[in-house]
């Protein structure tokens, strides 16, 4: 993945390097995300060097992109040819992250920046911290603590990287429990499909038959993992056959009910427009960002209840009061309304949350970098 460039600018000319993980996890948001959701992000993501001289991205650009300096010094230039420089580690957040853009990066010196797809990152962000959230309630039901390595496992699986993070607490009703033997055929390679099943219990064998007519053994799998998936989101045989080593228990996926959790469901919604009146009637704006997101700037009197921490801080939350979440783009705002209204909370999403976030929308809205937390229900100022 490549910054896009205009017509007229110079093509950079980076070159990939290695990915240091620990360095990758102190950045905003990032430092939010499981490891497992946040390799499954840097697959597609890339640090490359850039050559000072070199631009970075230009001012009034859209390219998509959360980019972070790593290493080097970059100046930001904005229309009015005021110059700010920004030295690499002297942030944990993506530079002057606007879109369109508010300014142009040039690197002052040689850099090293990560690049990594907006979307992609924001999907992948709500999906960690959904499975967080489920985590904890799960880990409350004493009657679960047999199951809950398991089913993590599978809320870690990128089979469901793709099902809407609203979604989430509809997996499990979604599976089916099977008894399983030793030497049972699970998945015969060459038939057509239409589930899948994980291992909750046992162990598999994997083999294939090649053209002479010999069984190649491919792996042996336990607890966890998923088999059949391809049958879930392709029209293709099997490649594959899975027969049990052990006795066990698998829990079984209908395609039917797998396109059933790829649907999003509506969430109630508040238009930024009413934001102002309404929360002078009482409606208490939450802030679903991660404390460092919040701390820069947010709503006024919003306070902050992270989206991975939320099944922890929904008790401050007064199901009597009527709350309306945000976030930068909206997505995990609306799995923080969905999931709580499913508790019996009186929730809004907040609609526009890109217009808010814009470079205009930020100096209208987020004005408030005061900290406030709740108290019985009510919003009081906190230290800062």
């Amino acid at each position: 993945m490549q910054a896009q460039q205009n017509a007229s600018e110079p093509v950079v000319a980076s070159s990939p390097v290695g990915f240091d993980l620990n360095l990758t996890r102190t950045l905003v948001p990032l430092k939010d995300m499981s490891e497992s959701h946040l390799l499954a992000l840097l697959e597609n993501s890339v640090t490359e060097i850039v050559c000072v001289g070199q631009t970075l991205f230009t001012a009034g650009s859209y390219d998509g992109q959360h980019v972070y300096l790593l290493h080097g010094d970059v100046a930001l230039i904005d229309a009015e040819g005021t110059r700010t420089q920004i030295k690499g580690r002297s942030t944990l957040f993506p530079i002057a992250h606007q879109q369109p853009r508010a300014c142009s990066a040039i690197a002052e010196t040689d850099c090293s920046v990560l690049r990594i797809n907006s979307e992609q990152l924001d999907k992948m962000l709500t999906w960690s911290q959904v499975a967080d959230y489920l985590q904890l309630i799960i880990s409350r039901e004493r009657d679960l603590d047999e199951d809950i390595d398991w089913m993590m496992v599978i809320l870690r699986s990128n089979l469901f990287f793709k099902v809407s993070p609203l979604n989430v607490e509809q997996i499990f009703s979604r599976l089916t429990p099977q008894v399983v033997y030793a030497g049972d055929v699970i998945i015969r390679q060459g038939e057509l499909g239409d589930h899948c099943y994980f291992i909750k219990e046992g162990e598999a064998e994997v083999t294939r038959h090649t053209e002479n007519n010999k069984r190649q053994h491919l792996a042996s799998i336990g607890v966890g993992r998923c088999v059949g998936e391809d049958a879930l989101v392709n029209e293709t045989v099997r490649n594959a056959t899975v027969m049990m080593r052990t006795d066990g228990v698998l829990m079984r996926l209908e395609k039917q009910d797998f396109y059933r959790l790829l649907k999003e469901p509506s969430v109630a919604t508040l238009a930024l427009s009413d934001l102002a009146e309404e929360m002078a009637k009482g409606l208490i704006a939450v802030d679903v960002r991660s404390e460092e997101e919040y701390s820069e700037a947010h709503l006024p009197r919003a306070v902050n209840v992270p989206l991975n921490i939320l099944s922890i801080k929904s008790r401050l939350l007064s199901k009597d009061k009527l709350h309306v979440f945000y976030c930068d783009t909206g997505r995990r705002s609306r799995a923080a309304a969905h999931l709580l209204a499913q508790h019996g909370h009186r929730t809004l999403a907040l609609d526009n949350c890109a217009q808010l976030f814009s470079l205009a929308g930020a100096q209208e809205f987020l004005t408030d970098a005061h900290n406030y937390v709740l108290r019985n229900g009510e919003v009081i100022a906190g230290q800062n």
